[in-house]
């Protein structure tokens, strides 16, 4: 028997967050409620997260062949709307569809969770299957919610022939509707997977497999190329004939590691030995030709210069020139040798709609001074557009042995499109305030620059987004964290501030001067669950013991056109079942921090609250 939740309005939720029509139960193995693509979409004028589904869409566009398009008065589209909750129909419904990303869930891979429903799939643990591999503990499951960890058989769910996914994006964490925060309502019988299931990281490989099998994807839509080097036909590309040298295909060994295995084992990678020969040869390393897609295009590479001080790297674009031939040379970038050896990430932007290819060039500075040379490993090529703001860590490991709770390091300044500027702050521990163990904190702060007589006060509706690379060499398969808020330009700085003090205001007016910029600082706002010490070294996060966090402050892209008047539902009443969320009469006491499930928009260390009487649930965990 189905049992359902009823939202205020009335509506039934299944499984907490799928709105699913009685008539239409079997949407997953039913073709008719399959999209067609590109899927239309709406971006309505209430919503603050536009940022973060555009780049939820990047990903799939990414990662399979589902496509969106700006909704143009088609019959069937998608309308994401900040209403209660987070939540979705199952499949397409061929009359316009609304999903909710509300208060407190505007983050890519919760948006992500919510698409995964809205092109027909359930919950993970909801499997035939499931009693295989988890165990549900129905004594700790709040009264009346048993319903929300039902299973279904066969004819209702189609698993495509994949095997069980502890990592899914879609499977409850092992504290959804539990009677005590300190006892796990669901745990997985291969014990190490209890700290995985509940991810909110990204699509799991299992995911991305069960999507394409769905809708017979064969290829992606954004991806052009990617090469790790570990074969001798070095992923089809070629030593120019018309210069001086060639690059190596070189086995890594120690003290000169690859970056794809780094001494786990020997890979290879590609070097240019500046040791040898004269000052000034060059070698040209190509791409094969390439055919693109769209426009815009983000090369992403390691590279490590430790030869000369005088070696350069440069990388190149050779478009048609117009007759069908690829020679039309264009300069994107050079990088110098700036006397670290280590392995540095490069995300090179351009645009191209011609076919063409991308090169490298080593050029030899001094060879008396050198002891090395240039190499090149983990290359990818995109069509999305590149993060423009990298904090390199370097020596993690190290970093967070000597630091405790509350300690911090800050980021370089850096610039957004717009000109303004802004900083960032990094607990290893966590911050002094925060309840929760083994995890990280991190924080955002506006910075005072000469722009600022320029630019708009307050820096409202902009959103933040913080990410964490995931340094798997296959783009494809990483599992990178994103989290994500929007600045509200009505939003004071703190309750004890005057009441005319706003917190997105210039940092001259609400933070203090700083040290670490020379610059005045505003209170920072960010998580007290970035990103937790075990997720570091489960996915490639930590990798030759560096840390790349990719952050962005930019204005909303809109497309706000409504195609009629619709009645919306309401999702899940905003009601909070996880710590963090609630205000502080209502928070249960608890040790024991929920998975990584607690994406959580907190104030940042000076003391700042937000409003948190309708905070919401983790979207599997709403009650009335």
């Amino acid at each position: 028997m189905l049992v359902y939740l009823l939202s205020e309005t009335g509506r039934q939720l299944f499984e907490g967050d799928i709105i699913l029509p009685v008539s239409i139960r079997n949407a997953l193995r039913n073709n008719s409620y399959r999209w067609k693509f590109p899927i239309p979409y709406i971006l309505a004028d209430n919503l603050n997260a536009k940022g973060v589904v555009l780049q939820a869409f990047d990903m799939f566009r990414l990662k399979s062949c589902i496509d969106f398009k700006p909704y143009e008065g088609e019959q069937t589209y998608l309308k994401f709307e900040k209403l209660d909750g987070c939540w979705s129909y199952v499949g397409d419904l061929q009359r316009g569809q609304t999903v909710s990303i509300g208060e407190r869930c505007d983050y890519k891979a919760i948006v992500e969770h919510e698409l995964l429903h809205a092109l027909g799939f359930y919950h993970e643990q909801s499997r035939t299957d499931r009693d295989d591999y988890v165990q549900i503990w129905w004594d700790e499951i709040i009264e009346g919610f048993a319903y929300a960890f039902d299973k279904y058989n066969d004819s209702f769910l189609d698993d495509l022939n994949t095997p069980y996914d502890y990592e899914s994006v879609l499977h409850y964490g092992p504290y959804s509707f539990n009677i005590n925060s300190n006892i796990p309502s669901i745990t997985t019988k291969i014990p190490e997977f209890n700290e995985i299931i509940g991810q909110r990281l990204d699509l799991s490989r299992i995911d991305l497999l069960k999507l394409n099998r769905m809708y017979n994807c064969t290829s992606s839509l954004t991806f052009l190329d990617q090469c790790s080097f570990e074969y001798i036909n070095i992923c089809g590309m070629v030593q120019s004939g018309q210069d001086d040298a060639d690059w190596d295909h070189t086995l890594g060994k120690s003290g000169e590691e690859d970056h794809t295995l780094l001494g786990n084992c020997a890979g290879y990678f590609m070097r240019f030995d500046t040791e040898l020969g004269h000052a000034g040869q060059a070698a040209l390393l190509e791409s094969r030709i390439l055919y693109p897609r769209r426009k815009e295009k983000c090369l992403q590479f390691f590279y490590r210069l430790n030869g000369s001080p005088q070696d350069k790297l440069v990388i190149w674009v050779k478009k048609d020139d117009g007759t069908g031939n690829v020679r039309r040379m264009e300069k994107l970038h050079t990088i110098t040798a700036d006397g670290e050896h280590h392995w540095k990430l490069a995300n090179i932007p351009f645009s191209v709609q011609t076919k063409f290819r991308y090169g490298f060039q080593g050029i030899r500075g001094d060879p008396a001074t050198s002891a090395g040379g240039i190499a090149i490993d983990d290359t990818s090529l995109t069509e999305t557009n590149c993060p423009t703001n990298i904090w390199h860590i370097r020596n993690f490991t190290s970093l967070f042995n000597r630091t405790s709770k509350g300690d911090y390091i800050t980021s370089p300044v850096f610039y957004s499109s717009e000109g303004y500027a802004f900083a960032l702050q990094l607990y290893p521990h966590g911050r002094n305030s925060s309840p929760y163990v083994n995890y990280m904190g991190i924080t955002f702060h506006l910075c005072s620059s000469q722009n600022d007589g320029l630019l708009e006060w307050p820096a409202g509706h902009r959103q933040v987004i913080l990410s964490a690379l995931d340094q798997d060499p296959d783009v494809i398969r990483r599992m990178s964290l994103s989290l994500s808020f929007t600045t509200d330009p009505k939003q004071l700085k703190s309750a004890e501030s005057r009441n005319d003090t706003l917190q997105w205001d210039k940092p001259s007016i609400t933070g203090s001067f700083s040290s670490a910029c020379n610059c005045y600082m505003s209170p920072g706002v960010g998580w007290n669950t970035f990103l937790t010490h075990r997720e570091l070294h489960w996915k490639k996060f930590l990798k030759n013991d560096d840390l790349f966090i990719f952050a962005d402050f930019e204005g909303t892209r809109v497309h706000c056109d409504d195609p009629e008047s619709l009645q919306v539902a309401k999702g899940c009443e905003n009601q909070a079942f996880l710590e963090g969320f609630l205000p502080a009469s209502s928070q249960k006491q608890t040790n024991k921090q929920e998975n990584h499930t607690v994406l959580v928009f907190i104030p940042a260390e000076n003391g700042n609250t937000f409003e948190t009487t309708k905070a919401l649930a983790e979207w599997e965990s709403c009650f009335p």
